[in-house]
């Protein structure tokens, strides 16, 4: 009963801590639908007024035909600066660029890259990270 009771307390304990977490989600967009790039977007800033913008992690990863998304003549480039002002992480994939041969010169400004989209996805997912796909 002392055991029981002390695990009680313990976890009673860790409730703090685990509501203080910070809640984190990617977001894939794999699809060349400039309507499903601004749904991905949307998704993201209403995570984020849902939440609390310091409560939540956010990354939209774009891999093949959505790398679109991120270049700089984008159809949603206009609303990437605000993304970004609002601490979303925006990522290419580097494999999508080298296959259909795509320069980081050709990509909007301020977007970070990983080497595999899919990957890094996964990688996430394996942490913990939400997984959302417009």
């Amino acid at each position: 009963m002392k055991r029981l009771l002390i695990a009680v307390l313990l976890s009673l304990l860790a409730l703090p801590v685990l509501a203080q977490q910070k809640q984190r989600v990617v977001i894939q967009v794999s699809d060349n639908d400039p309507q499903k790039w601004g749904l991905a977007l949307n998704n993201a800033r209403n995570v984020q007024q849902d939440l609390g913008k310091d409560n939540v992690q956010i990354e939209i990863v774009a891999y093949g035909p959505g790398l679109g998304m991120l270049k700089a003549e984008s159809k949603v480039a206009d609303r990437l600066a605000g993304a970004l002002d609002n601490n979303i992480g925006l990522i290419a994939c580097e494999n999508t660029m080298t296959n259909t041969k795509v320069s980081r010169s050709q990509m909007y400004d301020g977007i970070a890259y990983v080497k595999a989209g899919v990957t890094h996805i996964m990688k996430r997912q394996q942490e913990g990270w939400a997984y959302i796909r417009p």
